[in-house]
């Protein structure tokens, strides 16, 4: 899970970053998040990281929107840096955010073009920007229960692309791809480190894989 050639380093990372509240939408360290922006606040949103140092901090809300109130956000999220970037004729992004690694929740601030913002506090997750080690987890069980589970969502596997995978990148990939409701996610996100992550992601698949159900309310953007 290298860092990109553009990536900042840790001391460089702003203090205050613009926050993309997103249920269902799960980012991880190193993992890719294409995104299809609409709505004119993210607009105004992913223009002025453009301009600036490129990185939004995708967070799931922790209780529903509703008309003339702000809605809480989970105290954990994950900042990616916009990687790819077009535009379309009918006025929307299409964007690519790559993980670099997760943030806790600070002051929030008030709101520039209708989106928010919050100072970040980077320093409980500054070993997300190092290099792993060796990651010990049983990924052939892991392998084996994501078979079946994708089978039972009528999802498609390319078992190809999966072998090329190394053991984190297998995790991250697994981890944001599966359609886990937005409790799930965010406990996959907050695990510890690797090896917690991996530990948990294969529980949430084996259970689903048996009949448990998953899901969510969907993504919007």
């Amino acid at each position: 899970m290298a860092g990109g050639p553009f990536d900042p380093e840790f001391d460089a990372l702003p203090r205050t970053i613009p926050i993309f509240p997103l249920s269902g939408a799960l980012l991880l360290p190193g993992g890719r998040l294409p995104l299809n922006i609409f709505e004119p606040r993210y607009l105004a949103m992913v223009a002025d990281a453009i301009r600036s140092d490129r990185i939004v901090g995708m967070i799931q809300p922790a209780e529903p929107e509703t008309s003339g109130r702000t809605p809480r956000v989970e105290d954990v999220g994950c900042a990616g840096r916009i990687v790819a970037f077009s535009e379309t004729a009918d006025g929307r992004y299409l964007i690519t955010l790559r993980g670099l690694l997760r943030f806790k929740l600070g002051e929030e601030l008030p709101t520039i073009g209708g989106y928010r913002r919050v100072v970040a506090n980077w320093d409980p997750f500054a070993a997300d920007m190092i290099e792993p080690g060796e990651v010990h987890y049983d990924r052939k069980r892991l392998e084996k229960a994501a078979r079946h589970y994708f089978v039972r969502q009528s999802m498609s596997l390319d078992v190809g692309a999966i072998d090329k995978l190394d053991d984190v990148s297998l995790v991250t990939a697994l981890s944001m791809l599966c359609p886990f409701a937005t409790v799930e996610k965010q406990a996959l996100l907050e695990a510890t480190d690797h090896a917690a992550r991996a530990e948990l992601l294969t529980g949430l698949i084996e259970m689903a894989a048996l009949g448990g159900d998953v899901g969510d309310e969907g993504q919007r953007h």
